[in-house]
């Protein structure tokens, strides 16, 4: 996987984080669950990329 591609996909993953942190806390379900929809985006992601350099190999 291209290195910014992964860079990429973690910050995704870490703000979705943030994100659903954040709304845990504040007691936001709307933010928290667009937190988790982002982390599982970003990890959607990284596996197909990661798929994808496993069938160049």
């Amino acid at each position: 996987m291209a290195v910014s591609k992964k860079a990429k996909n973690v910050g995704k993953n870490v703000k979705g984080k943030v994100k659903e942190t954040t709304g845990k806390a504040v007691g936001n379900e709307s933010l928290e669950m667009k937190g988790e929809a982002e982390q599982a985006a970003a990890d959607a992601k990284q596996a197909g990329q990661k798929a994808k350099d496993t069938m160049k190999h």
